[in-house]
């Protein structure tokens, strides 16, 4: 499970810089933007991209074929690519969080309930952005798959125009926060691990 983690760190590094440089972007633009979440939600979604576009850098290498000569199993092949995914979304839900509590802090605006609703948020986001993909990517292979790839865009787009509609007039002040918070975590906990579980059973199931 190590070299699977470390071939796809050094293959992230290699291939998916430009990542970062896109998120940084969109961050600063988050920063200097008034209400528009979708600039807060971008960079969540490249990140769940990133094991979808490793699977596509396997596909072109053939490295599906090869790691079959390998002594890993098909579970733990799954695993590498959502532990890569989990790491890169906590990194950089760490980093959304700093900016974001820095921007309120800077406008006078900070309420840690507000905040907290925000955070939680993401956390879904983040979730759903490569949940939705990668059963279809490890079903179907990355060519087939990708017509989830723009579902989870449209998600992402409507989740953004709700967000920014809640925070613009205010809701979230009505909502009870000791209700929302556990339901936000089980929400996104709960699609992720039933998304590992199906790329799993998919992947096993799949002609090679």
């Amino acid at each position: 499970m190590k070299g699977l983690l470390l071939k796809d760190w050094y293959m992230m590094k290699k291939y998916c810089r430009y990542y970062l440089f896109v998120s940084i972007g969109f961050i600063i633009l988050s920063m200097i933007s008034s209400g528009n979440m979708f600039f807060v939600f971008y960079p969540c979604l490249l990140c769940g991209m990133i094991p979808v576009n490793l699977l596509g850098y396997d596909e072109r290498s053939r490295w599906t074929e090869y790691v079959g000569t390998l002594p890993y199993t098909k579970t733990q092949i799954v695993s590498a690519k959502y532990l890569i995914g989990l790491f890169t979304q906590i990194a950089m839900l760490i980093v959304i969080c700093a900016a974001q509590g820095v921007k309120m802090g800077i406008e006078g605006t900070f309420v840690m309930k507000e905040f907290l609703v925000l955070m939680m948020l993401l956390l879904v986001m983040a979730s759903v952005a490569s949940s939705l993909t990668l059963p279809f990517i490890f079903k179907y292979g990355v060519e087939k798959g990708r017509g989830a790839y723009y579902v989870m865009i449209g998600v992402v787009c409507a989740g953004s125009i709700i967000a920014t509609t809640i925070f613009k007039e205010g809701l979230q002040n009505e909502i009870q926060l000791n209700a929302v918070l556990p339901v936000f975590c089980l929400i996104g906990v709960g699609i992720y691990a039933l998304s590992w579980y199906l790329s799993i059973v998919f992947y096993k199931t799949r002609e090679m």
